[in-house]
């Protein structure tokens, strides 16, 4: 691990950091924020971020080290694909595919396959990297996440509901299967048997018997992607139909930026500190 820079926040450390990649075969770039004056392992808070993100977007706007100071969480934050030379790109240059858009997928199309694998990279070589070197406690764990990070952190969740004790989002890709940025994604890093993409579509595995405690979800009323790109009303029914406990609070006036993250983080810290708590 290689410290890029530690400022001093809220009495605790935020940094950022950067390694050697197994599983992308590139380095990447992560963000770390460590409570001061906590004895002890912590509970950690992993938050995914969406297209066109890095590590950066959320450690700078969401403004949430002040909530996660007082509450003694670990914040976690890495970047959203793999990144550097020999790295491919969309040809085309979109924004939604490709650099900045790795879907949290393990990839297995050429010419994806080779270092589009964040699914593997944040479900098991991330927390690996966090254990190793931060005060984290592996038993106390949680996820969350933003449109397409929210996406990642609903269906990781759900593929491994005894690891992390929260999950939530923020306008998430709740049906990737069935709207324009989730088939060009899918499609394109998985191919065209859209039965395998049913273990990243959250809907979907919960029709297919994933099961989480409960889900927590904020949603923007005013969010531009909200009936074509989000579909939260498809998690709605899903989360019903198999008896999972779904909080959805549409919040009028809000868009899918970061004001409407900084608005509604503290809410989302709080929940996740409850469950990480209990039974510790």
């Amino acid at each position: 691990m290689q410290t890029i820079s530690e400022n001093r926040c809220f009495g605790g450390i935020q940094g950022v950091f950067e390694h050697a990649s197994r599983e992308t075969g590139t380095d990447m770039r992560l963000a770390v924020f460590v409570p001061g004056d906590v004895a002890g392992p912590m509970p950690v808070v992993y938050w995914l971020s969406g297209l066109t993100c890095t590590e950066e977007n959320f450690t700078v706007k969401a403004g949430a080290q002040r909530v996660a100071a007082e509450l003694g969480l670990i914040l976690v934050a890495p970047d959203t694909s793999p990144r550097g030379e020999g790295v491919p790109d969309d040809l085309d240059g979109a924004y939604d595919f490709g650099i900045g858009a790795g879907f949290y997928v393990d990839a297995v199309e050429v010419p994806w396959r080779a270092h589009y694998r964040m699914r593997s990279y944040v479900e098991s070589e991330l927390p690996a990297l966090i254990a190793e070197h931060f005060p984290a406690d592996p038993a106390r764990q949680s996820i969350l996440g933003h449109s397409m990070g929210g996406h990642g952190a609903l269906t990781i969740a759900l593929r491994h509901p005894e690891r992390y004790r929260a999950v939530s989002a923020f306008a998430p890709i709740c049906a990737p299967m069935d709207c324009p940025w989730g088939r060009k994604a899918l499609g394109g890093y998985l191919g065209a048997d859209r039965a395998a993409w049913r273990q990243y579509d959250a809907c979907a595995l919960i029709e297919d018997g994933a099961r989480v405690p409960e889900i927590l979800v904020d949603q923007g009323g005013d969010d531009g992607f909200l009936e074509e790109q989000l579909q939260p009303e498809r998690l709605r029914a899903a989360c019903e139909a198999a008896g999972i406990p779904l909080t959805l609070r549409l919040q009028p006036g809000y868009d899918h930026s970061y004001f409407f993250i900084a608005t509604f983080i503290e809410d989302h810290l709080r929940w996740h500190a409850e469950r990480l708590s209990a039974g510790s």
